[in-house]
């Protein structure tokens, strides 16, 4: 056997990158720096540049304190869970958003969603 052998890439390298990738967008859409990132998980920041890279593995520990922190289960990362495409994104992450409201916050933003909508009428008409 020789020593120069090239490593074989498998599954889990392309499953790692995927994680690496939606765990960056995560981050980015939040405007959260790499470096707060890594001290919430208590890890250095080069570190969490290898996960995002999809060069390091994401242990569960890990990437449960992360999908806590980016307000996302965790089958987003790993691609478990399909999101609904007949929204956009920004919907989406209004809805994640609005959950965290009380009742009353939310009987409120109806309330306002109502008086946008109405008034978009009125100005088209």
């Amino acid at each position: 056997m020789s020593k120069h052998r090239k490593k074989q890439p498998d599954a889990g390298d392309d499953d790692r990158k995927t994680l690496g990738e939606r765990l960056r967008e995560a981050r980015e859409y939040l405007g959260f720096s790499q470096e707060e990132v890594a001290t919430f998980l208590g890890v250095p920041r080069s570190a969490l540049s290898l996960m995002e890279a999809g060069q390091r593995k994401v242990d569960a520990l890990e990437l449960k304190k992360l999908a806590g922190l980016y307000k996302r289960p965790v089958g987003h990362f790993t691609g478990e869970e399909v999101e609904d495409a007949s929204f956009g994104e920004d919907v989406t992450h209004l809805a994640r958003k609005v959950s965290e409201l009380s009742y009353e916050d939310r009987e409120e933003l109806s309330r306002f969603a109502d008086f946008l909508r109405s008034r978009k009428r009125k100005q088209e008409g």
